[in-house]
Formats: C-alpha cells, sequence, structure tokens
C-alpha cells in the first residue's frame, strides 16, 4: 500500500496529464468539507461539477449503498433485479415522463439522447436515410465522446481527434431565430443545455426556452434537454426547465443523479419516444446495475421532499446578493441562478490564479475558459459557509 503524498510530480507520475487539477489532494469528506491528507480542511465550492448537489457521503444515501452492497451489486441487463423496476417507476414520477433508459455516465447519456432522437427521425418522422441533423449550441459542454466533441466549438476538446461524425449544426446560444433558421426537413432534434455549465454558467435570454420548445413542437422535432449539470435541484428547481414551466421530450440526466456515490445516468421520455429501442439495439454492462439504481432510488426520495430545491432557490439568493456585493472592478459579470455561479473577472485577473488564493484560504473552487470562476457548493451548505465562500472570493479577486 502506498503512503498518501502532497507531491504533485509524484501523484502525477503515472497517470494521463488530461487534467490540471488544483494541488490539494482529498483524503475525507464530508458534508460541503473536504479534508487532505495534511488534515486541513476546506470548505467544497464545486461539488464535483454538480455531482455532488447532496454533499458528501450524505447518510441516507450512503445508508441505501451499505445496505445494496450486502445484497448484490450487479446482473448486468441479461436478467432482472429487484431494484431496477422501482428506480425506473421512481425516476419516470420525478420527471413526469413513461419510460427510462438508465446509463453510467452523462456522455453516455448523451449518446443515448442522439440515438433515440435519430430512430425516431428515421422510423417515426420518415427522415431519409442517415440525412438526420440535430440543431446544438456554441459553447456547448455534452461530453467527451468522439460524437460530442465533434460538435464543440471548445479547439481543447476538438483539436485532432477527428474525423467526426456528421449531422450536426451549430447556432448561437440563446439565439431563438438562429434555430429556427438551422431546422428543415431532416431535422430530428435540438439538444440543448438550459443553463450553460462548463462554459461558465450562461443563461440564457427570458423566453428562450419557452420559444425553442414552441418551435420544436412546430416543426416536429425533439427537444433533448442536457440537464445532467443543471438538474436535480441546483437551480433551485427540479429541473432548470421548470423555470420557465418547459417540459422536454427527452430529459438527459446523470451527476447528481448518482449522489456522489456511484456513477449513475438515464435517459427519461414518452413511451412511444423510448420505444423506438429494441433489444441489442443499445445497452450497456453496467447500465441500471443494482447498486446504482439502490442509490439513485434514494436521491429521487430526497429531492421528493422539495427541501434542497428551497434551499437552491434561498441559499442561491444569499450568494447572488453577496457576490453583488463584491468590487466591481475586478468582476465583468455575475451570472447566478440558483446556488450556482459565475463569475467572469475583468482581463489581467486570471481565473485559475483567484482559484489558487481561494485554496489557500480553504475554499475549493475552480475556473474555466481561463476568466470564469465556477461556483456550485453543495445544496447542504448553510448560511455561514456561503458568507464564507463570499469572503473567500472577495478577498482573492483584491
Amino acid at each position: 500500500m502506498t503512503t498518501a503524498t502532497t507531491d504533485l510530480h509524484a501523484l502525477e507520475a503515472h497517470s494521463a496529464h488530461n487534467y490540471h487539477p488544483l494541488p490539494v489532494v482529498v483524503a475525507e469528506a464530508d458534508g460541503a468539507w473536504v479534508t487532505d491528507v495534511d488534515g486541513r480542511r476546506y470548505l467544497d465550492a464545486l461539488a464535483g461539477y454538480s455531482a455532488l448537489n447532496f454533499g458528501h457521503r450524505h447518510p441516507a444515501l450512503i445508508a441505501a449503498a451499505e445496505e445494496q452492497l450486502r445484497r448484490v451489486t450487479l446482473t448486468s441487463r441479461a436478467f432482472h433485479h429487484d431494484q431496477f423496476a422501482p428506480f425506473t417507476a421512481d425516476l419516470a414520477r420525478l420527471t413526469g415522463m413513461d419510460a427510462v433508459l438508465p446509463m453510467n455516465t452523462g456522455a453516455e447519456a448523451v449518446e443515448t439522447a442522439i440515438k433515440l432522437a435519430r430512430r425516431w427521425g428515421y422510423r417515426v418522422k420518415g427522415v431519409p436515410r442517415d440525412q438526420a441533423t440535430i440543431v446544438v449550441a456554441e459553447d456547448n459542454f455534452h461530453g467527451r465522446t468522439t460524437t460530442v466533441v465533434g460538435f464543440s466549438t471548445d479547439p481543447d476538446a476538438r483539436e485532432d481527434f477527428g474525423p467526426f461524425p456528421a449531422g450536426f449544426r451549430t447556432v448561437p446560444f440563446g439565439d431563438a431565430a438562429a434555430l429556427e433558421a438551422a431546422i428543415d426537413d431532416t431535422t430530428v432534434a435540438v439538444l440543448l443545455e438550459p443553463i450553460q455549465g462548463e462554459a461558465g454558467i450562461r443563461i440564457p435570454p427570458s423566453g428562450y426556452l419557452r420559444e425553442v420548445r414552441r418551435l420544436t413542437a412546430e416543426h416536429d422535432v425533439l427537444l433533448l434537454a442536457d440537464e445532467i449539470q443543471s438538474g436535480l435541484g441546483r437551480t433551485g428547481t427540479t429541473f432548470a426547465c421548470e423555470l420557465e414551466d418547459v417540459r422536454p421530450d427527452v430529459y438527459l440526466l446523470g451527476k447528481a443523479l448518482g449522489g456522489g456515490v456511484v456513477p449513475v445516468s438515464a435517459i427519461a421520455a414518452r413511451r412511444e419516444l423510448m420505444d423506438v429501442f429494441t433489444p441489442g439495439s443499445h445497452g450497456s454492462t453496467f447500465g441500471g446495475n443494482p447498486l446504482a439504481c439502490a442509490v439513485a432510488r434514494a436521491v429521487i426520495a430526497l429531492l421528493e421532499t422539495g427541501e434542497f430545491q428551497a434551499r437552491g432557490r434561498e441559499l442561491g439568493a444569499r450568494l447572488d446578493a453577496g457576490l453583488r456585493s463584491l468590487p466591481g472592478d475586478r468582476i465583468a459579470e455575475v451570472r447566478t441562478i440558483g446556488l450556482w455561479a459565475g463569475i467572469e473577472l475583468v482581463p489581467g485577473l486570471p481565473a485559475r490564479t483567484v482559484c489558487e488564493r481561494m485554496l489557500a484560504a480553504g475554499v475549493l473552487a475552480k475556473d474555466t475558459h481561463e476568466t470564469t470562476v465556477r461556483l456550485a457548493p453543495p445544496l447542504v451548505v448553510t448560511e455561514a459557509e456561503v458568507d464564507r465562500l463570499v469572503e473567500v472570493l472577495g478577498d482573492a479577486i483584491r
């Protein structure tokens, strides 16, 4: 057994260098706090990019995992297991849909939704074979598979990974007119994040999602809502689409669905859409396994109380007020929605530097696209912890 170390060279000696983490080595975690190998505690203001909406090791989620670990963890979908039907029923109820297809990662959920939309386009809408198109938004982040990075506008995600699959049309995020212009008889779906997370918590203009819903319905096009980061309480609602009373055709879910315990993702859709999948047309060895289903059921039970959505709204308002009180000469823009914020810094103040200063002061946050600090503390955070987060950020930008 190796000894814990804080030596960065040793930490990365045998790993691929596809991440640039902050120099902290987490050894333990509980609630909104983590402890490093030297015993120093940090307030976690990133929460695993929303995978830890309920904090680290939430007692109800750990109890569900421990109970299931003593029974059965994996059967594969070659057989039924006793957690599968209850999980799909629970998630169908939460989403207001009829059918659920579970996978493991967010990227798998996106790929699954793309496959559903294309097969629906050919078998139901009547699009000519292999001509289906899907409209996506600039600055999107839907994962890192070759299909998805093929329609990314982030050069770091795309460079030297081609050739990429065809069939995607990219329009500016928040521009409903451009989206409508991109739709034609070959269009089977519009794939959007209601709020763009990786792009820096980019919030579209008011009414945009409602207009997208109207246009997709008018043109017989599916609306695929990627709620992998924005969903499950993060925005103060169960789903970000609810902020504009929009119901998509397909929800794409992940991250917080696994409670920070196991990777769980899923798509949820109406039965007539989901039934384009037939035995053998899609699957995953670990998708919908007993352990994942048991933990996800406990996550859904937490959400059905409404407590965490309310915390997202109330603490989000406190976070927003605090951020807007910080020095305006150092911040170009503050974007908040629920307990989720993107702080756009003025030129010359690197977001990485700010996050390193916050780390030194005991708060974990992460930069994106060089100019933005992202904040997504777990929904179990307290008012005092929100205030501390704002105070540390204020000191770091000065």
